[in-house]
């Protein structure tokens, strides 16, 4: 593993006794062998013990020895410091793996979570665009420079493939088969998926590839689709930034995400028909009922097309 993630907020892991930073870091090491998680997971699952870590510390309670009642303190004051219920359920979801990899290992004779209940929650809608919306997205950029004529293409892949952005700016050259218009994305858990691209959006990718991606390498050589305008590797916040204004330059005025366009593409292929099946394909979610929620957003949509429109809506 990468030791990128190893030392992120310092004041937060100065706070953890020196055992417990080691006994997390093994967890993390052990997780990522098991399971192929990416970085930004095995981070939050890092942040989210050394938090537990240091507040146990304050009680002077080892990380290894926490009882039920010390986890639900250390959830209790998480809630009451306004910490939202999605991410009270994650943070368990964290704790339980953890406390699960200690009895495996046999440092623990229990879990301490096993009889921790999850918070309820209605799950919310992902926020989405409309169809003339997500239009004038595309069209924001300035095509007649190399950097505009990248992120041209890269929104307009985002949007035909419903990639996340994470697997856009990581998308080598040799996954992407413009001649058959198809891209093969490495996903979570090193999953391989298959996802058919449109015409329009290989129309712009070859374009980019021509025009503006030798400007952007300058004769010097990369394996990535997108680079920088320094030739190097574009990260996700970078880009995340740049779709910010363009949404601004589109006069979009409601909230964006970085899974903006995803919910977008997946969103509008349930709107004209698609099966729910070939979008939980398409996505590559391991669950329909991930992909189930699409089908909210479509009903949701047409509840307030009618509201608008109807002379009793």
């Amino acid at each position: 593993m990468q030791q990128s993630t190893a030392r992120i907020h310092l004041p937060l892991a100065e706070q953890c006794r020196q055992g417990d930073i080691d006994v997390i870091d093994r967890f993390v090491e052990a997780v990522w062998m098991e399971n192929g998680l990416s970085e930004n997971t095995l981070a939050a699952y890092q942040r989210d013990l050394w938090g537990l870590a240091a507040w146990l510390a304050q009680q002077k309670i080892p990380l290894p020895e926490a009882s039920p009642a010390d986890l639900l303190g250390f959830l209790a004051s998480k809630y009451r410091g306004g910490r939202a219920l999605r991410s009270s359920a994650r943070l368990l979801s964290s704790m339980r793996r953890f406390y699960r990899y200690l009895v495996r290992e046999g440092r623990r004779r229990d879990d301490p979570t096993a009889n921790i209940e999850s918070p309820k929650m209605d799950r919310p809608l992902p926020h989405t665009l409309s169809e003339s919306e997500v239009e004038a997205l595309l069209n924001a950029p300035d095509v007649s420079e190399p950097m505009g004529l990248r992120d041209r293409a890269m929104l307009e892949l985002l949007y035909a493939s419903g990639l996340r952005i994470s697997e856009l700016v990581t998308l080598s050259s040799e996954r992407i088969n413009l001649n058959q218009g198809v891209v093969r994305v490495v996903g979570k858990g090193d999953k391989e998926r298959l996802v058919p691209v449109g015409d329009e959006a290989v129309l712009w990718v070859q374009r980019y590839t021509r025009e503006g991606r030798p400007k952007l390498l300058r004769q010097k050589s990369s394996d990535r689709l997108f680079v920088s305008r320094k030739a190097g590797s574009i990260t996700r916040q970078a880009f995340w930034y740049r779709l910010r204004q363009y949404a601004v330059r589109a006069d979009i005025r409601r909230h964006l995400s970085p899974h903006t366009l995803r919910h977008a593409f997946a969103t509008h292929l349930v709107n004209h028909g698609a099966d729910l099946r070939v979008v939980q394909m398409l996505l590559g979610h391991s669950d329909l009922s991930t992909t189930q929620i699409y089908t909210h957003v479509a009903r949701e949509r047409l509840k307030q097309i009618h509201q608008a429109h109807h002379p009793r809506g």
